[in-house]
């Protein structure tokens, strides 16, 4: 079932984690990245909206890593009811698209549901302060429509956070397949 973001406010202090990336083995967190700018992404490995974008998502990191973005994938999912979203098909995944980021592994779902992440593709993008600049969608494409996949959404908030500038445009929700919840993690979202 497709769903759209949650759209956390803008200014949100970004919610820490240490979790393992499915790629190395090696634990990853939030401390680690001193970058100007952190991007923030849960994706899944079987999604259809994620699978349309995930090139762009490669072509996102090896544009913006060596400009000072710090990026982290994560993937949430509870993989008995998902096993192609397991830590093994993630490496794969990975490689298949690219990836010069760490994917790592939230099993207990807690960073999830700390982010207020619904669906896959979910993205947010924080600045030198870890304050949310720009959460949403990564470009108007869709796996049922002819929107060229480009991430111009993603990447001119990127640029504008690179360039110490606030984001202007509209920011429009994200759309993609609802992270698959643990019995009992059902999250209840209230934004202020």
């Amino acid at each position: 079932m497709a769903v759209h973001s949650t759209m956390l406010p803008l200014g949100t202090t970004a919610p820490g984690f240490t979790l393992p990336d499915a790629i190395t083995g090696d634990t990853v967190s939030l401390a680690d990245f001193d970058q100007p700018v952190m991007l923030v992404m849960f994706l899944s490995n079987h999604c259809p909206y994620v699978q349309h974008v995930a090139h762009e998502l490669g072509r996102v990191g090896r544009d913006y890593g060596p400009r000072g973005v710090g990026i982290v994938a994560i993937g949430s999912n509870d993989i008995s009811v998902q096993p192609d979203d397991a830590p093994a098909r993630m490496a794969e995944f990975a490689a298949e698209h690219g990836f010069t980021f760490p994917y790592l592994f939230d099993d207990s779902q807690d960073v999830a549901l700390a982010y207020h992440a619904a669906c896959t593709p979910d993205i947010y993008v924080f600045d030198a302060d870890r304050r949310l600049v720009y959460r949403g969608q990564l470009d108007g494409a869709r796996p049922a429509n002819d929107v060229p996949v480009d991430g111009r959404d993603l990447r001119s908030a990127l640029d504008a956070a690179l360039a110490g500038e606030p984001f202007e445009e509209v920011q429009q929700p994200s759309l993609g397949c609802s992270i698959k919840w643990k019995p009992g993690n059902e999250p209840v979202i209230t934004l202020a």
